[in-house]
């Protein structure tokens, strides 16, 4: 599925038009994942450094929604779904040059929409108030457990 959304943005000093394309399950490279987290600040709280790990990250999921500016990467929802009962949207990342244009709303649409299911999702801290505010409810009981924590 590819879909092409207009957008167009008033910075201050200068207009900017954007012309985003969205796509469902369109590869792209650990380097293209790695520069966008890393431009998006998600790069603070995932393995940047580790190559084989962000590569292993794309091919594990199950569901990869991207955004283009032309040629560039502008955002991802990446996702583990059973297209079934629940799509645990593992990371939302725009560039934040690319940010306040519904770009994270748009992927989170067609993320629920592919998944055909329940979409789940842990904030970012910096992220917390953009999700009520998109329509997410929170969920008062999530728990995480990182590996070797289990006693």
């Amino acid at each position: 599925m590819n879909e092409t959304r207009p957008r167009t943005s008033q910075w201050p000093g200068e207009a900017m038009s954007f012309r985003i394309a969205y796509s469902v399950d369109r590869a792209i490279t650990a380097g293209q994942f790695r520069e966008l987290l890393v431009a998006s600040t998600l790069g603070e709280r995932r393995p940047v450094d580790e190559p084989e790990r962000l590569d292993a990250m794309l091919k594990h999921a199950t569901l990869l929604v991207t955004a283009w500016d032309g040629d560039l990467l502008v955002g991802v929802s990446r996702c583990l779904c059973d297209f079934s009962f629940a799509n645990y949207c593992s990371d939302l990342a725009v560039r934040q040059s690319h940010q306040k244009l519904g770009i994270g709303r748009e992927l989170l649409r067609l993320s629920l929409e592919a998944g055909e299911c329940k979409l789940i999702l842990l904030s970012a801290p910096k992220a917390v108030a953009y999700y009520p505010h998109i329509g997410l409810t929170q969920h008062p009981s999530a728990w995480t457990l990182d590996p070797g924590g289990l006693r």
